[in-house]
C-alpha cells in the first residue's frame, strides 16, 4: 500500500514540474534565443545596455478565418528614446496614399515635381524607390506633399501612437513650411499645390535622449552628449501598430485602419518586398539584403522567390531598426518582428564610425533567422 502511494505521489509531482519547464519553453521564445551562446547573437547581449536593444516579435496565427496576434517583448519602452532613421518613410508613405484618395485630381501615376528641383517623377516611382533602396530624396517629396502635421494627424487618429515626424531626411533642413508641388495634368499644363505650415515642435522628454560622449559639428569635435530630443520619434509600439494595419486590415475596426484602394494597397505591398534587382538597381551595390536586415541583411545571397519580407528598415547615427512580416509560402509560415539596436562602440556621434556590419546587421539577421527556425517548428 505504502509503496502504491509513493508511485502516485511520484507521478504527481513530475507532472506538477513539467508544466512549468513546458509553458516556459513556449511563452518565452525571444529568451531562448537571446542567451544562446550562438556568436551573433551573444557579441551584443553581453554588452546588452549599450546596445540598447529593444524587440517586438509577433506570433501570428490562424484559425476559422481569424488572425490572431500573441506578442513578445524585450526590453520594449515607447519612454525610452532610438532614433527611428528611415523607419519613418513607411508611415509618411501610407498617409501620401490615404492623401491621394482625398484628391480626385491625383492619383499614383500622376507627374510632379518640387519647386526648385529639375526631377520629375510620380507618386507609384516614389513609393517603390523608398522601399527598395530606402531613398531620402524619394521621401522628403512626399513630405513637401503632405505636410508634417497631416502626417502625425492621420497617423495619431489611426492609433498609431505615440509618433512625432517632421525631419526631412539626409538633408540639414528643419523647414516647417513646404515646399509647392508642381503637378502635371496633362503633358503641356501643370498647376501648383498650395504650401503647408505646420507647428514648430517641442523638444522630447524621454529617458536615453542624450546619447554618447561627444560629436562633430561639422569638422569640431563636441565632447558633450548628443541631443535627440529634436529628432523624429518613432517607438517599436507604433511601428508594430503600422504594419499590423497594412498586413491585416481586416483585424482593426474601420476608424483604426488606413483608408486605401485596392490598387493602393496591392502596389504598396509590392514595393514593401520587391528586392532592389527586380526593379532595376545593380545588384552589387543593393544586394537583396541591403534593406532586407532580418535573415538576409549579412549575405549576399538572393532571397527566395518563396520568402516574403513586407518591411521598413532604417540605418542612421550609429542606430539599425528593422520592422518586417515575414512570410514563407512553402512551409507556410507567418510572423512579424520589429528590433532596434545602437552599435556605436566609441560613443561619438556624426564621425561615420558605426559598427554595422561588424555587429548591428549580423545580429539582426540572426535574430531574424533564428525565429523563422522557431517558427518552422512551432504548432
Amino acid at each position: 500500500m505504502l509503496k502504491k502511494v509513493a508511485l502516485i505521489i511520484t507521478a504527481l509531482l513530475l507532472s506538477i514540474s513539467c508544466a512549468p519547464q513546458k509553458q516556459e519553453k513556449i511563452s518565452a521564445p525571444l529568451d531562448a534565443i537571446l542567451t544562446s551562446d550562438v556568436p551573433k547573437i551573444k557579441k551584443v547581449m553581453d554588452n546588452l545596455e549599450q546596445h540598447e536593444v529593444q524587440i517586438r516579435y509577433t506570433q501570428v496565427d490562424r484559425k476559422d478565418d481569424q488572425v490572431y496576434f500573441t506578442d513578445f517583448d524585450f526590453q520594449v519602452d515607447s519612454s525610452t528614446y532610438f532614433y527611428p532613421a528611415s523607419t519613418v518613410k513607411f508611415p509618411t508613405a501610407v498617409v501620401a496614399l490615404t492623401r491621394l484618395n482625398q484628391m480626385d485630381s491625383l492619383n499614383l501615376n500622376t507627374r510632379f515635381y518640387i519647386e526648385g528641383d529639375s526631377i520629375e517623377t510620380t507618386f507609384s516611382e516614389v513609393i517603390s524607390q523608398i522601399f527598395a533602396v530606402s531613398d531620402n530624396d524619394a521621401n522628403n517629396r512626399l513630405i513637401e506633399f503632405l505636410g508634417q502635421d497631416t502626417i502625425n494627424s492621420v497617423l495619431k487618429r489611426k492609433g498609431v501612437a505615440p509618433v512625432r515626424i517632421w525631419q526631412r531626411l539626409g538633408i540639414d533642413d528643419d523647414n516647417t513650411t513646404t515646399k509647392p508641388l508642381i503637378i502635371y495634368e496633362n503633358d503641356s499644363t501643370v498647376r501648383m499645390l498650395s504650401k503647408h505650415i505646420s507647428s514648430y515642435p517641442k523638444p522630447l522628454e524621454l529617458k536615453n535622449i542624450l546619447k554618447g560622449e561627444g560629436f562633430y559639428e561639422e569638422e569640431d569635435l563636441m565632447v558633450e552628449a548628443f541631443d535627440f530630443s529634436m529628432k523624429n520619434y518613432y517607438p517599436i509600439e507604433a511601428q508594430d501598430a503600422l504594419l499590423k494595419r497594412i498586413i491585416f486590415p481586416e483585424n482593426f475596426t474601420p476608424e483604426e485602419r488606413f483608408h486605401l484602394s485596392k490598387e493602393q494597397r496591392e502596389i504598396l505591398l509590392n514595393a514593401m518586398h520587391t528586392v532592389p534587382r527586380k526593379v532595376g538597381y545593380d545588384t552589387l551595390k543593393y544586394p537583396d539584403g541591403y534593406c532586407k536586415f532580418f535573415m538576409y541583411g549579412d549575405t549576399k545571397d538572393n532571397i527566395p522567390d518563396t520568402i516574403e519580407i513586407y518591411n521598413k528598415v532604417g540605418f542612421a547615427y550609429g542606430t539599425l531598426t528593422d520592422c518586417a512580416y515575414i512570410k514563407d509560402t512553402k512551409n507556410n509560415v507567418e510572423f512579424m518582428v520589429t528590433a532596434t539596436l545602437l552599435v556605436n562602440e566609441n560613443g561619438i556621434f556624426n564621425d561615420d564610425t558605426y559598427e554595422y556590419e561588424e555587429v548591428g546587421i549580423p545580429f539582426l539577421a540572426e535574430l531574424g533567422r533564428q525565429l523563422y527556425d522557431f517558427e518552422l517548428n512551432r504548432k
